[in-house]
């Protein structure tokens, strides 16, 4: 299963996934320890907010996780097959494992963005 890990300095969880351009993409299978595969820098244009459609860098991941992430950001990730996870205050690395462990639950908020800005 692949994994991308909003990253900003690409040692943390980074928060506000629609705006994160940095991402570790990590594979990882049941029973064994993630492992970092690649890094996505993206463009401004190319950010989950600013982005118009097509194909996109972070298409063939299953689950993204990010610090934080509104319902908009969800919707648009569900309609693009990816699971969004929350979990601002772990390890890249912890937390793909501990979402195979079913530590970590997907994010199933749908409807309006919660962020206070507009789109």
């Amino acid at each position: 299963m692949k994994f991308a890990v909003a990253s900003e300095d690409f040692q943390s969880i980074s928060g506000h996934a629609g705006h994160a351009a940095r991402f570790l993409v990590y594979e990882a299978e049941a029973g064994e320890h993630p492992v970092e595969i690649a890094r996505i820098d993206l463009n401004e244009e190319q950010t989950v907010h600013n982005f118009k459609g097509g194909a996109h860098p972070l298409d063939g991941v299953q689950v993204l996780i990010a610090g934080s992430a509104g319902g908009c950001f969800v919707e648009k990730m569900k309609e693009r097959g990816i699971t969004t996870v929350v979990a601002p205050n772990m390890a890249p690395a912890t937390a793909v494992a501990a979402y195979m462990l079913g530590i970590l639950a997907p994010l199933t908020e749908a409807g309006a963005c919660s962020c206070s800005h507009e789109h």
